[in-house]
């Protein structure tokens, strides 16, 4: 298959011929042969790249979560390499004059699938200020990596927005970033002259291992196409004191803490019968972040069967079950920011309400059942943007 930057290349030269070029990419795009999309600008393109931006991790992306990141001089270019993720809101959107000696910013960032990863964000926000600027912005498009035709979650109810999601979409959204920002130039009315480059060769019903591209990872614990099926459960625990599994191997692959009893959750999580998935035993320590350095007993979640799966469902039934088992014995949600955001806890940022946080006492499963379907009416707003 061809992605977006293969068919700009191949196709669509003129967008970006004789021009300056700001580029927002990080160590993931890279072409369907492996070669970084700078190099391939450089050397194919017909422009100049003047200007390069790294979202959260950085453009080489090495920072870990939410850690703050350093406007820098490539050392083997000498381009500047503008941070879109510094230590407050304002650093998260480019100025005028990171935009000064650009014609037209190309964006080539791997989305995951989920509302929270950021990549997304990062991008809306540069094309609010390429409109702002008189800018165009060519967005290079990339899979979906868990697909693009089953989806969860609902929206985000107003005063929720935040760099986890500023777009009522889905958690786990079942598009591509170039109908995401199609979707957001043409409902949010941003006005920006955008241009979407399509992959060729992706179908909706794709997962990562159906496109035969090797995985490069797009952030550092995003580390396997697991991890990506994952991901729009397993990021909720971010929202507790659970760990998550960074600052091991297998991030969002497994999720634990020291006063969790393994046998007892893996009982009670299997006896959920929740669609695609199953427990296994595991334990763990951290090298860095929540319980670092201590043991942690809990769980790898094993994936039985893709398209049954239903990541979200399961993270909210996780920690639904883990409130239920543990809150008299060390489970809490978490307190510290979460995004920049002070005054909202983590978890309703992540879930779009304050609803699951304020009633996870009293629901059952089949009310979390409900709390992740997706209304109807999102399946129809997107459709005008679905590209393929």
């Amino acid at each position: 298959m061809n992605l977006g930057i293969d068919v700009l290349l191949k196709d669509h030269l003129k967008l970006i011929q004789g021009k300056r070029v700001g580029l927002l990419a990080n160590a993931a795009s890279v072409s369907a042969g492996g070669r970084h999309t700078l190099d391939r600008l450089a050397g194919e393109g017909g422009g100049k790249v003047t200007a390069l931006f790294g979202p959260e991790h950085g453009f080489g992306t090495k920072a870990q979560d939410m850690e703050a990141v350093e406007t820098h001089t490539d050392p083997a270019t000498k381009l500047p390499v503008y941070s879109l993720y510094g230590s407050d809101l304002d650093s998260l959107k480019p100025t005028p004059e990171m935009l000064g000696d650009v014609d037209v910013l190309v964006v080539d960032m791997q989305d995951i699938g989920s509302r929270y990863y950021t990549y997304v964000w990062t991008t809306a926000l540069c094309m609010e200020a390429c409109r702002e600027a008189g800018k165009p912005v060519v967005v290079l498009d990339r899979p979906n990596p868990i697909g693009g035709e089953l989806v969860e979650g609902g929206g985000i109810e107003e005063g929720y927005q935040s760099f986890v999601g500023l777009y009522p979409i889905p958690n786990r959204h079942g598009m591509t970033m170039g109908e995401i920002v199609q979707m957001m130039n043409d409902e949010g009315q941003m006005g920006v002259e955008l241009t979407v480059v399509p992959m060729q060769g992706w179908r909706r019903s794709m997962g990562w291992n159906d496109t035969g591209l090797k995985w490069v990872d797009p952030s550092p614990n995003m580390r396997s196409y697991t991890a990506a099926l994952l991901y729009p459960g397993m990021c909720l625990v971010e929202a507790t004191n659970l760990s998550e599994g960074r600052g091991t191997d297998t991030p969002f692959e497994i999720v634990g803490a020291p006063y969790v009893d393994t046998d007892e959750l893996m009982e009670a999580f299997d006896s959920l019968k929740l669609p695609g998935v199953h427990a296994a035993p595991t334990s763990f320590i951290p090298t860095r972040q929540k319980w670092e350095t201590k043991l942690c007993h809990g769980l790898r979640f094993v994936v039985t069967d893709e398209e049954e799966f239903r990541p979200y469902l399961t993270g909210l039934a996780f920690i639904w079950l883990c409130n239920r088992m543990y809150k008299d014995k060390g489970f809490e949600w978490r307190h510290e920011p979460y995004e920049f955001v002070t005054n909202r806890p983590a978890i309703d940022l992540l879930t779009g309400s304050d609803a699951f946080r304020r009633s996870i006492d009293e629901i059952d499963l089949d009310i979390i059942e409900q709390l992740a379907e997706t209304p109807y009416d999102y399946i129809e707003a997107r459709n005008p943007a679905l590209i393929y």
